[in-house]
């Protein structure tokens, strides 16, 4: 799972808390999406320049290069590529079965095909982990547990990079994805929670309006 082309502006809180039947369909629904689209989508995000947060991330970790990272909804693979041929070790992770065989194929790094609910992440591996556009595809009641393995999988000190469509605290279903769309306050106080330290945020088209940035950015390391 990665790029969302479409905000959703009228995705609205559930009132009930989402049972497992929910979760699976929340899945299931947002996956099969992708793995419909994946040829397109791979064609649609080649060219994207996410150069600023590639940078962010590597800028915050400490130690000396080469740098294992974890790409987290590596999607097709494109960011796999850029870390490889910047010298890094990449290992990428996406629950769509098609977009892991692409970022396998297109990328030659080791990939996992994981639910993002149902995660089994080795402990204390990354130096970094990259989030770009995926977080907000996880409900929101499941967000502390996974935050939390991310958590774990870093070496102590890593970093995590992650960017999201900025929102008002409203999920729900935006066509065939579902997404979760946090303010900035909601976003810091559950990093803090699992465990991080908030080291800088930003949003996204750079040199734009707010009110025409999208995207909230924002870079952690593990306490």
């Amino acid at each position: 799972m990665a790029y969302s082309h479409a905000l959703s502006h009228h995705a609205e809180a559930p009132t009930v808390k989402l049972a497992p039947d929910d979760l699976d369909q929340i899945t299931s629904t947002t996956l099969g999406h992708y793995n419909q689209v994946a040829e397109d989508f791979r064609e649609g995000t080649r060219d994207h320049d996410v150069s600023q947060n590639i940078e962010a991330l590597l800028r915050h970790i400490q130690g000396n290069a080469p740098f294992t990272l974890l790409d987290f909804g590596c999607g097709p693979g494109r960011d796999l590529q850029t870390f490889t041929r910047m010298g890094h070790v990449a290992v990428g992770l996406d629950g769509s079965e098609r977009f892991a065989q692409m970022a396998r194929e297109d990328s030659g790094c080791e990939v996992y095909q994981q639910d993002f609910l149902k995660l089994e992440l080795p402990a204390a591996r990354f130096d970094g982990i990259f989030a770009n556009a995926v977080l907000f595809h996880i409900p929101k009641q499941e967000l502390p547990r996974v935050l939390t393995q991310l958590h774990g999988a870093l070496k102590p000190g890593g970093v995590l990079f992650s960017s999201n469509p900025r929102g008002n605290n409203r999920e729900g279903w935006n066509g065939p994805r579902y997404g979760s769309y946090h303010d900035l306050q909601a976003w810091q106080s559950l990093l803090t929670t699992a465990g991080f330290v908030e080291l800088e945020h930003y949003y996204r088209p750079a040199g734009l309006p707010r009110d025409q940035q999208p995207w909230l950015a924002s870079v952690w390391r593990k306490a």
